[in-house]
């Protein structure tokens, strides 16, 4: 740590925002890829070498894929992108 403090670096945290999000699972797959579609209409069902369905979702950064388990969020500019379901949990938690 004190070596970013001798190059300037500062220490930042995220502001509380609210986003949507939906997990992609095998049981909500179908419900997951209608919903999106009306979003964001580039969004393309495939499959990757183990023959299971993923989610390729055109984003500011290239193409991301969404793998069965990941978490499909809505940014602040209503953009989607995949989340692993581990860094989903870190940051995130259920608005009630």
């Amino acid at each position: 740590m004190k070596y970013y403090k001798k190059t300037g670096w500062k220490q930042f945290k995220k502001k509380p925002i609210i986003i949507r999000a939906i997990q992609f699972t095998s049981e909500t797959k179908d419900m997951v890829f209608n919903d999106i579609i009306q979003v964001q209409g580039n969004v393309q069902p495939s499959r990757n070498k183990e023959n299971m369905i993923i989610l390729i979702i055109p984003t500011l950064e290239g193409e991301m894929t969404a793998n069965l388990g990941d978490w499909i969020i809505q940014g602040i500019k209503g953009e989607l992108y995949p989340c692993k379901p581990d860094i989903f949990d870190k940051s995130y938690e259920e608005v009630k």
